[in-house]
């Protein structure tokens, strides 16, 4: 949580604000409702030719989020990872849409 005048906004593990600045227990809470699942969704990441590539997040940490091509769980196929910088912005990696 990031503390902003007399409240806190919520910010996810991505460094994505969730909330405005609201107080302490409502920033908590909506922390907790987001849990962590949001993490194992499937995600898309911009690539330097400004496609989309569908991709997992494999590792966050305060200085990058790691990705990897999505391989739908095929143990052959080339493990492909990608770095993100921290914080991730949505023009760059964004829950894959359906």
């Amino acid at each position: 949580m990031e503390p902003v005048g007399d409240g806190f906004i919520a910010i996810d593990l991505l460094g994505r604000r969730r909330t405005a600045a609201v107080d302490w227990m409502l920033a908590e809470e909506a922390l907790d409702d987001l849990g962590l699942t949001y993490l194992a969704d499937p995600h898309e990441l911009r690539l330097d030719d400004g496609s989309w590539l569908r991709v997992r997040i494999s590792e966050v940490s305060p200085h990058a989020i790691c990705v990897k091509k999505d391989d739908w769980g095929d143990m052959t196929a080339s493990q492909i990872y990608y770095s993100v910088s921290f914080p991730v912005t949505e023009d760059r990696l964004r829950p894959l849409s359906h």
